[in-house]
């Protein structure tokens, strides 16, 4: 096998992994918070096991927003999750990447091009499709927690690129912030049955730890704009497993939306505009 393929098939088994967040956030009855504590905790074990010598902390403003901003992308994604669909959660967060070309003339001085400007129109409008239909106050609420995570996810590209893309240590220690951070919040309920710390180890070292190497390994073989592109296995997957193990359905208007915002991303990625070679996944 070229290594070519081998960097695919990396790629493909992170983005597989990653998708699996939405069945297992939804399936568990703990609550959110409480599932973003202890997958924040078990991926922070994980990931300083696996990047041990990556892991040294950049004395930057940047690097620190990056660690809060990936905090926060985690804790809102996990909220998200649970007030709507796995499919709206997982679209409305991966649509970061319209803000991140929409401050990107701001925040790095990078020129905004046509097909910048064509992409985001483009993505909004799938956006908007997320919050046309039925009105339900959760679900409602759940997309602008989905939107919130996704300019978390936005302020964690931008400062990584002016960390010097640290992404590795920025992730490991984003996890130990936000289990810090929220430690206060369930600290009176920590106990766990069998099949919430199976499925919350699962999350941890696995989803996020495990998924995040392969990721990286894949990109030594691997241009970034495949990789941007081969990762979106992940929204795909993410609402399928959901309904295939747990019979969520998404909205006719969500898939439409999704559909147009994924379409926008990788158009805008095969025009030319490739991403930072080395991000987390948004969740």
């Amino acid at each position: 096998m070229s290594d070519r393929r081998k960097g695919l098939l990396y790629i493909v088994v992170a983005a597989l992994l990653w998708s699996t967040g939405g069945i297992g956030i939804k399936a568990l009855p703990d609550p959110a918070l409480k599932v973003a504590f202890y997958r924040s905790v078990f991926a922070a074990v994980t990931l300083f096991a696996l990047f041990r010598r990556d892991v040294r902390i950049q004395p930057s403003p940047a690097f620190f927003v990056s660690i809060v901003s990936y905090a926060g992308c985690l804790t809102t994604f996990v909220v998200a999750t649970r007030w709507t669909t796995s499919a709206n959660a997982i679209f409305l967060q991966y649509a970061g990447v319209v803000w991140v070309l929409l401050l990107a003339p701001v925040v790095l001085r990078e020129p905004m091009r046509r097909r910048d400007i064509i992409a985001i129109v483009a993505a909004l409008a799938g956006m908007a499709l997320f919050f046309v239909g039925r009105f339900e106050a959760r679900g409602m609420a759940g997309n602008a927690m989905a939107l919130l995570s996704s300019v978390f996810f936005a302020s964690m590209i931008l400062a990584l690129r002016r960390a010097h893309d640290a992404s590795r240590a920025a992730v490991a220690w984003g996890n130990v912030a936000l289990a810090l951070a929220l430690l206060p919040f369930v600290a009176h309920d920590l106990a766990l049955t069998t099949k919430s710390l199976l499925a919350l180890l699962f999350l941890g070292v696995f989803q996020i730890g495990v998924a995040y190497a392969f990721f990286v390994k894949g990109l030594r073989h691997v241009a970034a704009t495949e990789a941007s592109l081969t990762g979106m296995l992940e929204p795909v997957m993410n609402p399928i497993w959901v309904l295939l193990f747990i019979g969520e359905r998404p909205s006719i208007y969500a898939l439409f939306g999704g559909a147009i915002v994924l379409a926008a991303i990788a158009w805008h990625t095969l025009q030319g505009g490739e991403p930072a070679s080395e991000l987390p996944a948004p969740d």
